[in-house]
């Protein structure tokens, strides 16, 4: 029997454009000025350090490539770093230090009033019903704890973010990982059998699904991904109900 339900964001309870052409274009237009701002802030600066770690670590041709040629220029720091994390923006790599750091941005944007979230126009009803059915609503995103949460809390609709009981994101683990969807389970003290996981990507499905979860994939208009394979498919939040029965 379900009890929890763990949801992704960008695809499925958000739509994947306001992640791609407003949150991405903002924090990359951004990342440069906050850097430099806020350049003697000490957590700043460890992400910085672990930033500079991965890139030395990494082994794609085209970062090596890129270190190389910022090696040889003499370049500040933060324009060095910043040319290897927009690099990661625009091949859309997951990386913890960067999705910190945007959250951060973001954050910065959403107080401004720059920010607004956008969901499916049926996520808060749905969500809110699930929730007064008993059932305990998780996150799981490659986007920081603290992204997660601006999201929710800056909608249209004011904040949203009590209807959540757990937040997870990429450092529990790889979400293609079946490993991080054991953990979460531990995490959230239930056994992983009680959980059901929606996401509109097919790697993470059956990651989850190899881990022992119930999953469902989010077919929606616009996702990049639009074969759910041997996964069962819902096309809005309302189909929740439907499998729950």
């Amino acid at each position: 029997m379900i009890t929890h339900i763990l949801l992704d964001i960008e695809g499925t309870t958000c739509p994947t454009s306001f992640v791609s052409d407003t949150l991405y274009p903002y924090a990359y237009t951004h990342l440069e000025g906050f850097l430099y701002e806020h350049r003697e802030n000490n957590e700043i600066q460890s992400l910085i350090d672990e930033a500079w770690r991965e890139w030395q670590a990494d082994t794609d041709a085209s970062s090596k490539d890129l270190l190389s040629k910022a090696l040889m220029e003499n370049s500040s720091e933060i324009v060095n770093i910043c040319s290897y994390l927009h690099h990661l923006i625009t091949i859309d790599r997951k990386s913890s230090a960067l999705k910190d750091l945007q959250g951060r941005i973001w954050r910065e944007g959403y107080e401004k009033g720059d920010l607004c979230s956008s969901l499916y126009p049926e996520t808060i009803e749905a969500l809110s019903k699930l929730k007064q059915q008993d059932y305990v609503l998780a996150v799981y995103s490659s986007g920081s704890i603290s992204a997660q949460k601006l999201l929710y809390r800056h909608t249209a609709d004011g904040d949203q973010t009590e209807l959540f009981s757990h937040w997870f994101d990429t450092r529990t683990g790889n979400k293609k990982e079946s490993k991080s969807y054991s953990d979460i389970s531990i995490a959230m003290n239930i056994p992983v059998k009680k959980v059901l996981f929606v996401s509109d990507s097919y790697a993470e499905c059956n990651a989850a699904e190899k881990a022992g979860m119930s999953v469902l994939f989010s077919l929606r208009e616009g996702n990049p991904e639009q074969d759910p394979h041997d996964h069962k498919a819902i096309k809005e939040l309302w189909c929740l109900f439907d499998y729950l029965l």
